[in-house]
């Protein structure tokens, strides 16, 4: 399979599993929701994590990559704030857990991109 085509396929087990760990441990992603969201953390944690899925399902199916991806792009920006308060919240952990922490804020930016790309190739296999 060409690495164009793997892609896609490769983004959506990335959401696909990230979707399931909102469900499987719900707890970590509870912690790291903004506190300025309305309504409780798990609610969220939820939300994301069907989000995920459903987007998962979305670049896997050529005929909904380009729009879900186009959605996983924005999806990745909107989680970034997230990624933000588990950086500042972990500042006093350990260092393994707060370089996670940190490393995880450079990490949207390809992600982002990565989705971008997704989307942009999916056109023609539309």
């Amino acid at each position: 399979m060409p690495r164009s085509e793997r892609s896609p396929l490769l983004l959506a087990g990335l959401l696909a599993a990230a979707g399931t760990a909102h469900f499987a441990v719900p707890r970590q992603f509870d912690a790291i929701v903004p506190r300025s969201l309305p309504g409780a953390p798990r609610t969220w944690t939820y939300v994301s994590g069907a989000a995920e899925l459903a987007l998962a399902a979305g670049i896997a199916l050529p005929r909904t990559r380009k729009t879900a991806a186009l959605a996983a792009a924005a999806f990745f920006v909107g989680v970034f704030p997230a990624n933000v308060k588990m950086a500042v919240d972990w500042a006093d952990r350990p260092a393994p857990q707060k370089a996670a922490a940190l490393g995880r804020l450079p990490l949207q930016l390809p992600l982002v991109l990565w989705a971008r790309s997704v989307a942009k190739n999916g056109e023609s296999a539309a």
